[in-house]
């Protein structure tokens, strides 16, 4: 018996599939019923949801069969299992059938604990899968990613990822595997910023950060990049006054919370803290005001007042930049 707790769906997926494989392994008979991949065709596999069972389902999916070779059944999603399915899962952990492996996810927390008491008290293989929410954890995840295909990358281009393709980690994956089949050398940001093309440097958030820093030059070519693929202006705008709120809102609440704590009473990820904290540096309240105005003048130019978004955007850009200057 297998206990995977945890609610993120990636990595609960892969020990599914690394406790199916292991038991298929164990139950493998190398004889002349074995097909070419070494497993035996007797074996049945059986996948379902624990609210979708009725009554009796998983005693008819884990009785004998009349072929014999026994079988895998996998239960997802136990924390939804109704009262009679949740009462056959505790009696198949207490009595467990012979020639049968049981996996069994639970989202974790108190809902249908039963579940879960009742696989532990049975001696179940117990893995964790705890969600991966804080931006340190998710570089630690691909960290690990990349490694697995033996190569090596740096926390600029893991940043540089991140920015391109989100926090989903399925799409991180993807991402990892991708760039281990078609690059070489160390990832860094350069790397991902060739094989993504604009989606890695050309955000609008990307535009923000670099404005927010003050760093004029590399602000404006995000800026022509991000047009040019395709973002659309009110987007960057959008993020231009998202960078400056959150620079407002972390540079009124003080040093004197860690950023955990700063980041639960402002409702963001602490990584957004600690990067805004950064940026803080050489703005002054006066200078914020004032860079607030010159983002709002450009949303009304970008939503049809003005003749060009990019100018408009440009010159926000240009005053937000100064108005940190100036406050240095």
């Amino acid at each position: 018996m297998t206990l995977i707790v945890g609610e993120e769906e990636l990595l609960v997926d892969r020990e599914v599939s690394a406790a199916v494989a292991a038991a298929m392994t164990a139950l493998t008979v190398p004889d002349a019923d074995t097909d070419s991949a070494g497993i035996d065709v007797g074996v049945d596999v059986h996948d379902v949801t624990a609210a979708g069972m009725i009554a009796g389902e998983l005693s008819g999916l884990t009785a004998p069969s009349l072929f014999g070779g026994g079988c895998v059944v996998v239960v997802r999603a136990t924390e939804d299992a109704g009262k009679d399915v949740t009462a056959e899962l505790t009696s198949l952990a207490e009595l467990p059938v012979p020639g049968v492996f049981l996996v069994v996810t639970h989202a974790g927390g108190a809902k249908n604990k039963a579940v879960q008491t009742a696989l532990a008290a049975a001696g179940a293989r117990r893995v964790d899968c705890p969600g991966i929410k804080r931006f340190s954890d998710r570089m630690d995840f691909l960290r690990g990613e990349i490694r697995s295909y033996g190569r090596r990358a740096d926390d600029a281009g893991l940043r540089a990822l991140l920015d391109a393709v989100g926090t989903n980690l399925r799409d991180l994956a993807a991402a990892c595997s991708q760039l281990a089949s078609d690059t070489t050398g160390l990832i860094d940001r350069a790397a991902v910023a060739r094989y993504y093309r604009g989606r890695a440097e050309a955000t609008g958030f990307s535009v923000a950060d670099k404005a927010c820093e003050g760093n004029l030059a590399e602000a404006l070519e995000q800026l022509r990049w991000a047009l040019a693929t395709g973002t659309s202006p009110v987007l960057i705008s959008s993020a231009l006054a998202q960078g400056l709120r959150t620079l407002g809102l972390v540079g009124s609440a003080g040093r004197g919370l860690s950023p955990n704590a700063l980041a639960a009473d402002l409702g963001m990820p602490p990584w957004k803290v600690d990067r805004a904290r950064q940026q803080l540096r050489g703005w002054t309240a006066d200078g914020l005001a004032k860079a607030h105005a010159a983002v709002a003048e450009a949303d009304v130019q970008v939503k049809g007042e003005g003749a060009s978004a990019g100018y408009a955007l440009e010159r926000a850009i240009t005053t937000i930049v100064a108005c940190r200057a100036s406050a240095g």
